[in-house]
């Protein structure tokens, strides 16, 4: 479980295709940290497994086995050497909660339909998928690239947010452009939301 308040932005080394997996290397700073094989880093938002660490210097180089079916649905098929990456460890037990709740699992993939400074702050649209729209409301919570962020506005096939300075700094946010990918998450409540209401109409013509 993640809180979507993403802590660095990592950089993506190599890229080895495999008949079964994948191999990704990014370089990691705090994130790399008391990372070990078998744990969890959210990369853009996707809760992967790191493999294998090899510590640099104030870095660590962190390696990562991706499935083809993780390939497909997530941005991680367009990125390439020197891309910026999001980082963000695992919710400790007892630590500060500042986002949402982030599952590390990936709804869909949007696209930058505008992207611009206003002010200090940049305006960000994105159009989504049918599958992430229907869980998008106005001042609801979604994750960006596993950015934990609100929605200021709903459109026909996308939605708006605001990004402040300091999200702009610290995340891949700042590399970005128009027409780019960027990983979906919506809100998990939402999503539960839903199930409990099918359910009950479900229950409700059953009784009839």
């Amino acid at each position: 479980m993640f809180t979507g308040i993403v802590e660095e932005a990592g950089e993506v080394v190599r890229i080895e295709p495999g008949d079964e997996a994948i191999r990704l290397t990014i370089r990691a700073g705090k994130t790399g940290k008391g990372l070990k094989p078998g744990g969890s880093l959210a990369v853009n938002g996707c809760c992967l497994t790191a493999v294998q660490l090899r510590r640099r210097g104030g870095s660590t180089l962190v390696q990562f086995d991706l499935l083809q079916e993780t390939w497909r649905r997530t941005n991680f098929q367009f990125l390439e050497p020197g891309s910026l990456v999001n980082l963000e460890r695992p919710l400790r037990a007892g630590g500060e909660f500042g986002g949402h709740f982030v599952t590390g699992h990936i709804d869909g993939v949007g696209r930058i339909t505008r992207w611009e400074r206003v002010g200090r702050d940049h305006l960000l649209d994105i159009a989504a998928p049918p599958e992430v729209m229907r869980y998008i409301v106005f001042k609801g919570s979604v994750a960006v690239d596993g950015i934990s962020l609100t929605v200021a506005g709903v459109q026909r096939g996308g939605f708006r947010i605001w990004i402040i300075p300091h999200t702009f700094e610290v995340t891949n946010l700042r590399s970005r452009r128009v027409g780019d990918a960027v990983n979906l998450e919506a809100d998990l409540l939402g999503k539960y939301v839903e199930k409990f209401l099918r359910a009950r109409r479900a229950r409700g013509r059953s009784s009839q």
